[in-house]
């Protein structure tokens, strides 16, 4: 065997070696459970001669599919006929195949999120129902929550109650008449209609069982109701089940992920086998231990007590002072002091995106550089999207992608003629490309415009396969005229998204066994929040969602206040809710290496209409492993314990200790920094001193407690 079984400890060799049918390996944080996967895999190809083919490995995003799949191609050379990928990826996979059996095209459209919006938009005019009435989000999820539980459209109108609802139903309708009009998905469908697939047609699943005998599935804790259907119906009855997962980590239940499943993995299957990963090779002691004492609060869990051979390490950190602005200056503060890292050491995590506005104010102050994890993606830049679509109008010319470029750039194409393409189009039941190829609609200047698009197209469809995806773009963003339309605007940014689009079709083309356009355009709809984004030394800010499966040197906590984190909403639901925010409060504190702060403030709550109150998880941590600033050392808030069910008395937020060196600072007192040198005070606000440095420095705001601090004394 190619890999050292000295580097694996125990309890790892035993998930790699075991010889049951069903396995579920509970992996604690920073446990290396990638790692044993990987390792799994290796195994029953080079020890078990298990042919690849027969092997699948489904991740939780494109990112993990694309590691795991480097990782194997290290030892095994057999990995392209091996399926690692997500549960759409692999969902897509076997529509592209089977879907014909319901008189689908196999080159079926992928709708995203811009384009079900879009529908949204055309179906709110044609019902009459104002966005004010019902959100686009809320119908979205009304849509989506129809179709899980797989409620018809009669069967909507019957559960309709009001004008407003049955509105809700005409548009569910209008969306569903529209996706099959253009032979599109959505997401939602990808796995609904692989399960009806499997389910109407058994010769189809068996076929599949037959190809994947041994199945593997990684961030088992995050799957939800429907994808567990999914992989059992693969399994089958003779497949072998493996899956990797800590229920410490479900932090989605709010999209569907239900901590039940791999809770109850054992009594779905007979003589399931249950391995606990339980030694942590990230976090020193002190980080893991604090999580530890945190976690253990939680009722529903299986019981591991993770355990390190790191250092012991600094305690945590909990800073607490007066108001927002003073706790981002402190993080600010504190990044800037640690002069020994580079800025990709650090991230800073919060519960809601709307948290971050006083940490960037403070970031551009100091003059940090940051990335929002999560912000506006590439793929979701308006150029980017155009230029997609209209390499979709190559290969599917959807309604969703002619919407987005028929008049981009302008062809005087505006709002009356779209409404009479597409009323047209709705009435003849075709697409709007195949309108305006059939039905002439217009005359003089648009009439030619029109022309010149579909003959720009349809040469476009002679040609596009024999050109490279990375050729055809150029040719498209050429002949369009868009690249011109940017240069012209001067759009030197946009423009540069469109060369790195350029680039990324060009790596896709050196890595795929038989690029092409469809496959290219197919991968890109199946791009998570998560996949995206390169950060070289910026510090991180994300929220605690958007962090699992990431790891930093030093990670700060910020707005660890209760009705913020726990959320107010599960505070509400009680103890099931606070169970949920504990497990998310333990996968932001497991992010940390070396080094974990965790930050809350006073002032007004405006979720809460009251004063803000510390997170009553900051007093479930051990005293052992925290230290507190700021505040004195008795715990604050009211905190529940869940394994009592009953509250514990404990005093309210304490005064901020006394500064241990009473300095009193005045404006243009000359004060010392040991990393910017001297300066002078400008000006004071509460704790924050406003500071004119030397240059390069400028000025700085910093807090008055700060230790690297002090005033010069003549």
């Amino acid at each position: 065997m190619s890999f050292d079984l000295n580097t694996l400890n125990k309890q790892q060799q035993l998930a790699v070696f075991s010889n049951s049918k069903y396995i579920r390996v509970i992996a604690g944080a920073g446990s290396g459970k990638t790692r044993v996967l990987v390792t799994r895999i290796m195994y029953l190809v080079k020890e078990k001669g298990v042919n690849p083919k027969n092997i699948l490995a489904i991740t939780f995003t494109n990112k993990a599919a694309k590691e795991m799949k480097e990782r194997i191609l290290k030892d095994l050379h057999e990995e392209s006929t091996m399926t690692i990928s997500t549960i759409h990826s692999l969902c897509v996979r076997i529509l592209r195949q089977e879907i014909n059996a319901f008189h689908y095209p196999s080159n079926f459209t992928i709708i995203d999120h811009a384009d079900q919006i879009s529908i949204l938009k055309d179906a709110y005019r044609e019902c009459s129902l104002e966005i004010g009435q019902v959100s686009h989000a809320s119908m979205l999820d009304y849509i989506s929550n129809n179709k899980m539980a797989d409620v018809s459209v009669s069967e909507a109108y019957q559960f309709a109650s009001g004008d407003i609802e049955k509105k809700k139903v005409e548009v569910y309708q209008y969306y569903l008449e529209r996706l099959k009009k253009n032979y599109a998905l959505d997401f939602d469908d990808l796995i609904l209609v692989t399960i009806r697939l499997f389910r109407h047609y058994p010769e189809i699943l068996a076929k599949w069982n037959r190809r994947y005998q041994y199945i593997h599935v990684d961030e088992f804790q995050d799957i939800d109701e429907q994808q567990y259907s999914l992989i059992k119906l693969l399994a089958g009855n003779d497949n072998s089940i493996y899956v990797v997962g800590d229920p410490d980590q479900t932090i989605y239940s709010w999209r569907g992920a239900d901590v039940n499943i791999i809770m109850g993995f054992e009594k779905e299957f007979d003589e399931v086998e249950t391995i606990i990963l339980n030694q942590n090779y990230r976090s020193t002691h002190t980080i893991l231990n604090g999580s530890n004492s945190l976690i253990k609060h939680n009722r529903n869990r299986v019981e591991k007590d993770l355990f390190t051979e790191a250092l012991v390490g600094d305690k945590i950190t909990h800073y607490s002072c007066a108001n927002d602005l003073i706790e981002a200056t402190y993080i600010a503060n504190e990044i800037l002091s640690n002069n020994k890292h580079s800025y990709s050491d650090f991230a800073i995590l919060y519960r809601s995106n709307y948290q971050s506005r006083a940490l960037e104010k403070a970031l551009k102050d100091f003059k940090i550089p940051y990335v929002i994890y999560g912000g506006i993606r590439f793929f979701d830049r308006q150029e980017v999207k155009d230029a997609l679509s209209y390499l979709r109008m190559i290969v599917h010319a959807d309604d969703f992608a002619f919407a987005r470029i028929i008049n981009t750039p302008k062809r005087g194409f505006g709002d009356k003629s779209f409404d009479l393409v597409k009323a047209k189009a709705n009435a003849l039941n075709l697409t709007y490309f195949e309108t305006i190829q059939k039905e002439k609609l217009f005359s003089g200047k648009v009439l030619k415009q029109v022309e010149d698009f579909i003959t720009m197209i349809l040469n476009w469809r002679k040609i596009y396969q024999d050109k490279r995806p990375s050729e055809m773009l150029e040719i498209v963003l050429d002949q369009s005229g868009y690249r011109m339309m940017l240069e012209k605007d001067k759009e030197t940014d946009r423009i540069e998204n469109l060369k790195e689009l350029i680039n990324d079709i060009e790596s896709y083309e050196k890595t795929a066994l038989e690029p092409s356009l469809d496959e290219y355009l197919q991968e890109i709809a199946l791009y998570t929040d998560i996949d995206d984004g390169k950060y070289p030394s910026f510090v991180s800010l994300m929220t605690v969602h958007a962090s699992k499966g990431l790891e930093f040197h030093t990670v700060f906590v910020y707005g660890m206040n209760d009705g913020v984190f726990p959320s107010q909403r599960s505070m509400f639901e009680g103890i099931k809710g606070l169970e949920e925010e504990r497990r998310l409060a333990y996968v932001a504190f497991t992010r940390a290496r070396k080094k974990l702060y965790i930050t809350e403030s006073g002032g007004y709550n405006f979720q809460m209409q009251k004063e803000k109150e510390p997170s009553r998880f900051i007093g479930e941590i051990d005293e052992e492993f925290i230290h507190h600033v700021g505040v004195s050392n008795q715990k604050a808030s009211i905190f529940i314990d869940t394994t009592l069910n009953k509250e514990k008395s404990v005093t309210q937020r304490p005064m901020l200790h006394k500064i241990e060196r009473n300095v009193q600072y005045r404006k243009k007192d000359i004060v010392v920094h040991e990393m910017f040198g001297k300066g002078i005070v400008l000006n004071q606000v509460d704790d924050i001193l406003e500071i004119a440095f030397d240059h390069p420095i400028g000025i700085k705001k910093i807090n008055c407690r700060h230790p690297k601090l002090s005033k010069k004394v003549n």
